[in-house]
Formats: C-alpha cells, structure tokens, sequence
C-alpha cells in the first residue's frame, strides 16, 4: 500500500501487524489515506522557508544590505502566521458545523493557487516595489488556508483511529511536516545545482509551479474522503453547536491558552533549526548552499521515519512523557547546537540537525497533534486545534526566523538566540504539565 511506502524495511514485526491491520479492505480507516491527504499543504508551506532563506532576499528586496534582505524576507514568512488565526477561526467554525472534509479541501485549493502564483511573480527589478507587495499578499492567501489544514487534517486522522492506537494514527498527517521539509528543501537543493544565474532567474521557480501536481493529487484524495464516524455520530446524537468559537472560549478557555503556548519550544525553534539556520550557514558561516540544504535534508528524512514510532510510544507510555522530552531536548540543545554548527564540521552540523529536527520536532510535533486533538470535545475539536495552535504559531513560530536573524544582526552572535529557546522550553514543559494526560480519555464521552 502507499503506507508502507513511509515505514522503513526492518520495521518490528508487531507495527507491521498493526499497519497491515489498520489498512485491511473493512476497516474504516482505510477511507482516510493520512498518508497522502497532508504533505501535499505542508510541502508547498516548507518551500517558502527555505526559499527566503536563500533567494528572496535578492530578488525582492535587493534594494537594502543582504542581512537586512534576509530579515524582510522572513518578515514575509512571518506574515503567513498573522494571518492563520483567521483562517483557523473561520475553518474551524464550518468545520465544526457541517464537516471536515469540504474544509480540508477548500483550504488545500486556496494553499495551491497562492503558491502556483509565487512561482509567476515578477520580481523587483521588473515590476518595483509591486513585487514584495504582490508576494505579501500571496502570503496571506497562504496564511489563510493553512489555518485551516493543521485541525482538519489533525481531527480526522484521530477521529478515524481506534482509542488505543490515536497517537499512531494521528502521527500520519503530521509526518507531512518532515516530508514537506524533505522534499521542498530537495527541489530548491536539485534546482540550487544550477549556475546562479540561471537559479536565480528561473530555477527557484520551479518548485513553485510544481506544486500544482501536488495540489491536484491533494484534492482528487480529499474528495474521497467521508466524514468520520465520530462526527456524524455527534451531529445525530447532541444538538448542533451554532456558534462553536462561543462555545470555545466559554467552555476551554483554560485549555485554548494550554494549547497555545504548550509547543513554545517546538514554535520557537524548529524553523530557526530548519530554515533560518540555512541562510546562518551560507551567510555567516560561508558554508556551501548544497552543504546546508543536505544536512537539512539527512535529519528531515529520518525525523519521518521516526515520528511514527514517537506517535506509537505515546500510545504506551502517554502524551506528557513524549512531548515533555521533546521540549526539553530543544532546551538543552539551544546552545550547543551553534557551538556545533559553528565548528563547520559536516559530522557535527549533521548530529546537531539530528538532534533538533529528527528527536527534538519528531517527539513533539508527532505526538501534540492526538494530544490537543484529545483535549477539546468533538462539536469544538477542529476549532480549538486550529485556534490553539495556529495563534500559538502566530505568536512564536512565524517571528522565530525573523527574530533570530534580527537578533544576529544587533549582537553579532547566537547568545540571545539561544536563551530565547531555552525560555521557550520552559513554558512549553509547564503547560504541557498542566494540561493534564488524555491518551486513556474517551473521546465519545
């Protein structure tokens, strides 16, 4: 099946038992597909990132100093996250009232045709100051639509699964972030192999246009998708939720502020570790464009591999446990993984991504989909996931990369960068505790 495509070969012999399982003809899950239903938003999210971190600059703010470049072009980064709240608070409302699945594709055609439209945009030199600005509002189309793909997406998986195997089933969708970051980072890597002038006057742009085929795939799946069994059983079983936005701030107002800062770490630092450090590496450190991209690339394709694994150990030992440990590797890796980046020795650069992408992301980043997923009731569920985490990201994730790189220009060196994710770490260890478990929670009660 396409599953196994994600499960690597010497997989035990019970995950396999379990996969075989969960994708028999009769099972209910089988109607899902997680696999193929969400890298495809996550692919064409990840691109942007690593584009910012390489060529954006140039082309669309060449006007100003190649640091200030960087900065404005991980402004344009940040915008997308600003604007997911509100696409998370409209998505999640319809979402809640008549369905999932039109949701889940309405904002995978929107994700599509903002980032096809990048890949056209002309840039400064041609058009002025229109380009930067037609590439802000491209970004928030972006923004927009991804508000609504993470509680979708997120809801589904876990609606779907059976009680004792919600971290596993959930973990599926949420691999489209390190297979997203894997092959964005791959395309722009293939296409970087080109003379500069040719990367820079078409070669970035390909990816972009790519993306159409994916989005294609993207919906033609998503509109064979039903509506989970938990979801139809609310809506014939409890009275609809007119409002569900009111019903979530009167009924999980203390779970909503959880959620938003419980990934303070994982926000914080996964895309200073995988896109702002790109652009540290070739900027700063004078390391090649190919070095950087590959290392990236290597922690990214093993964090897919293993956020199954983190999603299955959850399923044994609780949410807390795992996510709790993930936010504490990002702490204590804050420093030393520049004073191991900084050395330029390739082993060392590739044990810190490991480290920061494949144990810190995979362990947090596959179990708090289930986690938060578990915390809000099925008439609020995709509203507070969106909500929660995407103002959360608004809050933290989105300004990382523009932080950071702010931060490098006005002291000259990572210190600052550095405690900013240890502090991150801190809060995110004290929500999660405060959340209380749920993987033994029925979530039908």
């Amino acid at each position: 099946t396409t599953l196994s495509m994600g499960v690597p070969s010497r997989t035990s012999a019970p995950t396999l038992a379990l996969i075989r399982t969960a994708w028999a003809s009769d099972h209910p899950s089988r109607r899902y597909a997680p696999p193929e239903a969400h890298p495809q938003v996550l692919i064409i999210a990840l691109l942007y990132g690593t584009a910012s971190a390489l060529v954006f600059g140039q082309l669309f703010f060449p006007s100003v100093s190649p640091a200030a470049g960087t900065i404005a072009a991980f402004a344009t980064f940040a915008i997308t996250f600003a604007a997911r709240p509100i696409g998370a608070a409209l998505f999640g409302h319809f979402g809640d009232r008549i369905g999932r699945k039109n949701m889940l594709v309405l904002s995978m055609l929107m994700m599509g045709v903002g980032t096809f439209l990048i890949g056209l945009l002309p840039t400064y030199q041609t058009i002025g100051i229109w380009a930067p600005i037609c590439l802000v509002l491209l970004r928030i189309v972006q923004g927009f639509a991804v508000g609504g793909e993470y509680g979708g997406a997120t809801t589904m998986a876990m609606e779907y699964a059976p009680p004792h195997r919600r971290g596993f089933y959930t973990t599926w969708p949420q691999m489209g972030n390190p297979l997203g970051l894997l092959l964005g980072t791959s395309m722009i890597y293939l296409f970087a192999l080109l003379p500069e002038d040719q990367f820079l006057s078409w070669g970035w742009r390909v990816p972009f246009l790519f993306s159409a085929v994916l989005v294609a795939v993207g919906v033609y799946i998503r509109m064979r998708i039903e509506e989970t069994p938990t979801f139809q059983h609310a809506r014939e079983e409890q009275p609809q939720t007119r409002m569900p936005l009111l019903e979530l701030a009167r009924t999980y107002k203390r779970t909503l502020l959880l959620v938003i800062l419980a990934p303070a770490a994982l926000n914080v630092a996964f895309y200073i570790f995988s896109a702002w450090s790109i652009s540290y590496m070739t900027t700063e450190l004078k390391l090649s464009t190919t070095t950087a991209l590959g290392v990236v690339m290597f922690a990214a394709g093993l964090d897919f591999i293993a956020q199954p694994f983190f999603g299955l150990l959850s399923d044994k030992i609780g949410r807390r446990p795992v996510y709790i440990g993930g936010s504490i590797v990002f702490g204590l890796l804050a420093f030393p993984f520049f004073w191991m980046v900084d050395t330029k020795s390739v082993v060392l650069i590739v044990i810190a991504m490991i480290l920061a992408i494949t144990i810190g992301h995979g362990s947090t980043y596959s179990t708090q989909a289930v986690f938060f997923a578990e915390l809000f009731g099925t008439n609020v569920r995709y509203s507070g996931i969106s909500i929660g985490y995407h103002v959360g990201a608004a809050l933290m994730s989105g300004p990382g990369p523009f932080v950071a790189a702010a931060l490098l220009s006005a002291t000259g060196g990572t210190w600052g960068i550095s405690l900013l994710m240890v502090v991150a770490s801190v809060v995110s260890v004290i929500a999660i505790w405060r959340a209380g478990e749920t993987y033994r929670k029925d979530i039908h009660a």
